[in-house]
């Protein structure tokens, strides 16, 4: 399996600040990897925006275990697509990992979430809705159930800037036993730059990050991570005790509605 995050096509500094709001599905730039935040994050007094871990990892696209795989160190700065400053990474699940010598191998392969700080001057400036979609409407994991709905929003600089292909529809194929991850099938394969990008349920919670795209034995399908064991791993190991902030308008599933922006 490969990880989604790309180097950045974008000139130096073209995306250090923006004049959008920072919502769900704007691009980050780490260290020139690009990806797709997923979700915005809040333990009541920080406003935080999730991204994948592997966004910073440092070892190229095929290293995929967030145990053994080198990433940039809590800390680093993040660009985010409408912030006017830097965001800072506060929590990485691979560092965690690594540091409290997590040593399960489903746990190593899917648990791939980052969450960046917002500077507070920033924090006046977020929308927590999906963009096309609406919500979320709080967190779950993703239904074991093949042919179960899934809803998406990708935003990798490869689309151009062609914002009317980032919502997506699928369908759950397979689960891994333990739940850390669904592999699933959307209307167009994530591709690089969408990693870190959220998934909803067919009731709009937040239930999954897009981790990797798979080779075998379901190619070119997605690996999402489970966002409520992520979350709970960051809980029990030291991390902000934030979670998802539900969206301002209404989860709608008419995927017309999402691509016209309706």
């Amino acid at each position: 399996m490969f990880a989604l995050a790309i180097m950045s096509l974008a000139p130096a500094g073209a995306h250090a600040a923006g004049t959008g709001a920072i919502h769900p599905g704007v691009q980050t730039f780490t260290n020139g990897a690009q990806c797709t935040a997923n979700f915005i994050y809040s333990d009541g007094a920080t406003t935080y925006i999730g991204q994948a871990a592997h966004c910073s990892g440092t070892g190229g696209n095929t290293a995929t275990d967030g145990c053994s795989s080198g990433t940039l160190p809590v800390g680093t700065q993040v660009q985010v697509t409408g912030a006017s400053k830097p965001g800072v990474m506060v929590y990485n699940s691979w560092a965690t990992m690594q540091a409290n010598g997590e040593t399960d191998a489903d746990t190593c392969a899917y648990n791939d979430i980052a969450l960046i700080k917002l500077d507070p001057s920033d924090a006046a400036n977020v929308d927590p809705t999906v963009p096309g979609w609406g919500g979320p409407t709080g967190v779950a994991s993703l239904p074991a159930a093949a042919g179960s709905k899934v809803y998406t929003y990708g935003n990798s600089e490869l689309r151009g800037g062609v914002t009317k292909l980032s919502p997506k529809t699928g369908v759950v194929v397979d689960q891994q036993p333990s739940g850390w991850s669904t592999d699933v099938y959307t209307v167009t394969p994530g591709i690089p730059g969408d990693s870190g990008s959220g998934f909803m349920t067919d009731t709009g919670a937040a239930a999954g990050i897009l981790s990797t795209v798979q080779i075998a034995p379901l190619a070119g399908s997605n690996g999402v991570g489970d966002l409520p064991r992520e979350l709970n791993y960051m809980h029990t190991h030291g991390g902000p005790s934030a979670t998802v902030v539900n969206g301002t308008k209404p989860f709608n599933t008419d995927f017309l509605s999402a691509i016209l922006g309706a």
